[in-house]
């Protein structure tokens, strides 16, 4: 694991390793060999990683598990990525386990540190045999976003990764695939017969597709300032969740088979509203002023530390895109990201038409809305239907009511943390929840056009902290004759 002090490390890879190993789930010879510019010997990486796992583990602590598991734990020192004998000692760490140990030559990367050192990294690996290929055992690089800053970087990403291991080899994460309800929307539509015959233009009138956090930006200024909104969560989060809403059944959940059907439905993807290419008219880009939030003041974007006086970079992202195919055309899909909106939600909203008649009187039915399906992915995991009901009394008055579904009030069992799941399906190579290179190269095409418009057209609309971004977003939706849903 390179970069395993980082903060990645310590609060998702490291809790998520110990419980895979406490819910029996890896291999006894399992072993972790961590890479970092620090004078550490194997016990005090051990010390770190308890510390991070008591910390951020969800399953009990079990002395047991934990020394089988840190019995397996080497670190290897570099001075930097470019320090050629530390990879020679990082071979001989990794040739011993494989003797003592058992691991038989199997081995993942886990390239857990900024794109900028990948060249080196990714070169050395490969000219330190690491990774050279047998017949009896696999090797694999885990590597997390961004993939690139844009098309173009993307794919020299992909070709310096394909160096050193087969494109199948390659295990991109994604950790929104990872979680439970990303995985139930193909539950839902492909398991139901009820859904699926309604999942098209001809009942669907728009989707909304919404990540929100009512957080600014933290410490993240130094990451966040050089990629934006649009590159950390809509080239990546939300074109995956448009995806798995908008795609046709697959043949069977094998990564190929659902590989295919992502890669189509974002190869039609268009940025046209109604055939027209005005990005004025079809997105939308703010950044947060300071101003109050729960009460209590909070700084600007611009006020925050790390941040360039003279940034351009937003904080909330909106674009209309349309779906070129039989099933979804003229079906607007909408998609907004923002930093310090109104509350932390992550959800798809599939809106359906209204009924083309209604033998009520009008003033029975003024509060009654579109049915909706809303997959909620976070913080409230489950889905909500609502629909319209008859209100109890003598008179026939309709009202939207709501039909919930609850992960947590459902399933006595706890959802595994979405890094166990991924880090899990990397070792036995399973890649259906990671995105091929192929979908990170539609998705880049459909994004490029949109950043190089943003910055061309100078600053980000401000907003007000603690509402639901800027004004240009509602009118984003109002030419339309829509409106966002308040989530």
């Amino acid at each position: 694991m390179f970069g395993i002090t980082g903060d990645l490390a310590r609060h998702k890879l490291l809790p998520a390793i110990y419980d895979l190993a406490n819910r029996g789930l890896l291999s006894p010879s399992f072993s972790l060999v961590g890479v970092g510019r620090r004078s550490w010997s194997a016990d005090d990486l051990r010390n770190y990683v308890e510390t991070a796992v008591r910390d951020g583990a969800r399953t009990p602590w079990r002395p047991a598990i934990w020394e089988q598991l840190a019995a397996g734990m080497r670190f290897v020192e570099f001075d930097s990525f470019e320090d050629d004998a530390a990879y020679e000692q990082l071979t001989r760490v990794v040739d011993d386990l494989d003797a003592t140990r058992g691991t038989r030559g199997n081995r993942a990367f886990y390239l857990s540190i900024p794109p900028g050192w990948f060249p080196a990294v990714t070169e050395r690996i490969a000219r330190s045999g690491l990774v050279e290929e047998s017949a009896d055992a696999w090797r694999r690089v885990v590597i997390e976003k961004p993939f690139g800053h844009d098309r173009a970087s993307a794919r020299e990403l992909d070709a310096l990764v394909g160096r050193i291991v087969r494109p199948d080899d390659v295990f991109r994460v994604d950790h929104y695939l990872g979680k439970e309800t990303v995985q139930n929307i193909l539950a839902l539509r492909f398991a139901n017969t009820m859904f699926e015959p309604l999942w098209n233009q001809r009942y669907v009138d728009h989707v909304q597709i919404t990540m929100a956090e009512d957080i600014g930006i933290g410490t993240r200024a130094g990451y966040y300032d050089t990629i934006g909104s649009a590159r950390d969560v809509i080239q990546n989060h939300l074109l995956q969740l448009l995806a798995l809403t908008a795609m046709e059944e697959p043949t069977s959940m094998d990564a190929a088979s659902v590989r295919l059907e992502k890669e189509k439905v974002l190869n039609c993807v268009r940025l046209e509203r109604d055939g027209v290419l005005d990005l004025n008219l079809t997105t939308a880009r703010g950044r947060y002023n300071a101003g109050f939030q729960g009460g209590l003041p909070v700084r600007g974007y611009l006020e925050e530390d790390g941040v360039a006086a003279d940034s351009r970079t937003e904080t909330f992202a909106a674009v209309r895109l349309e779906i070129a195919n039989r099933r979804w055309a003229g079906v607007p899909f909408y998609l907004r990201t923002g930093k310090r909106l109104t509350r932390r939600v992550t959800e798809v909203a599939v809106v359906f038409k209204q009924p083309p008649f209604l033998p009520f009187e009008s003033a029975a039915a003024t509060a009654v809305g579109a049915n909706t399906i809303v997959l909620r992915i976070q913080p409230d995991e489950g889905i909500t239907l609502r629909l319209a009901s008859k209100v109890p009394g003598t008179q026939m008055e309709l009202r939207d009511v709501s039909m919930e579904f609850g992960y947590g009030a459902t399933f006595n069992e706890e959802s595994p943390e979405a890094y166990e799941r991924l880090i899990l399906d990397a070792l036995l190579g399973d890649a259906p929840l990671f995105p091929h290179q192929r979908e990170v190269d539609l998705s880049w095409r459909i994004l490029d056009p949109v950043i190089e418009h943003w910055t061309a057209a100078g600053s980000p609309e401000g907003y007000r902290p603690g509402s639901w971004g800027p004004a240009s977003a509602h009118e984003l939706l109002a030419r339309d004759g829509r409106t966002w849903r308040r989530s």
